[in-house]
């Protein structure tokens, strides 16, 4: 078995800030999840640079890591709760006028982790900059590679961003494409990515046993005026992985809501 989880984590955003990343820990824990993928990995950007960290795994230009960094701080949670995860971060624009706002890959194995612009622009202080984080591990001595991934919404070029995803990993299987899409189910962006000859399926919809189903409700950030419930994140795997449950969770009842956006656990054989 191997146990994925995703989640936007809006991070340092809010208030309860600290109980919110021991929730996102606890999770992780309780699902005992071999790889996380998160989005909205935040840290403030005059918050002071951290020296040389246990357990990082940084990517070729590694944007320098600061001492808050919201995916630091859950590796840590984690450690003193005696749980060892190796963890990677890739940088992708300023959030909020005031964070370095990125993507992270946390897993129980060492990462080879590397970074790839899909956006038009690599423009820090443009919000439409967007990098993959691509990481290769192992789940009980098995290879795999993992993407944490917050691509645009399809009027700002999600299909442009997607295609220059696919190139990036059109050699990496076994595949497991996690994140914020920005594209909801049964749409043009998200058959893009079930067409694609990466031969992704989602794994909500392959599942045996499956709960929830929306991780947006209506009007948030980036989909102002929305007054729909909507499902944007997603889990995708090739076929290697056989999907046994997927799940929602941080949606207030198979966990607390945290964020923004829920979260997606899934489990596969």
């Amino acid at each position: 078995m191997a146990n994925f989880l995703t989640l936007n984590t809006h991070s340092l955003m809010g208030e309860n800030i600290e109980a919110k990343l021991q929730s996102l820990g606890e999770m992780i824990l309780k699902k005992d999840c071999d790889v996380v993928c998160l989005q909205e990995i935040n840290q403030e950007k005059d918050s002071p640079v951290i020296g040389p960290i246990d357990n990082f795994c940084p990517v070729p230009d590694q944007f320098p890591l600061h001492e808050d960094n919201y995916a630091l701080a859950l590796v840590r949670y984690l450690k003193d709760k005696g749980a060892n995860y190796y963890f990677s971060y890739a940088y992708n624009h300023i959030g909020y006028d005031h964070f370095n706002e990125g993507v992270a890959i946390l897993a129980k194995e060492p990462l080879e982790s590397q970074s790839f612009v899909v956006s038009k622009t690599d423009d820090p202080t443009d919000y439409h900059t967007r990098r993959i984080l691509v990481a290769k591990t192992q789940i009980n001595g098995q290879e795999l590679y993992a993407v944490s991934a917050h691509f645009s919404w399809l009027k700002d070029g999600f299909l442009a961003e997607w295609q220059k995803a696919v190139q990036a990993l059109a050699q990496k299987h076994p595949l497991v494409v996690m994140g914020d899409f920005n594209n909801p189910a049964q749409t043009k962006g998200y058959q893009a990515i079930l067409d694609s000859e990466l031969g992704l399926q989602d794994t909500y919809q392959a599942a045996r046993k499956k709960s929830g189903g929306p991780t947006i409700e209506a009007d948030i950030d980036g989909w102002e005026g929305n007054s729909e419930a909507l499902r944007i994140d997603f889990i995708f795997a090739t076929a290697e992985f056989e999907p046994v449950l997927s799940e929602v969770v941080f949606d207030g009842q198979t966990g607390p809501v945290i964020s923004d956006h829920r979260g997606v656990f899934c489990q596969t054989k």
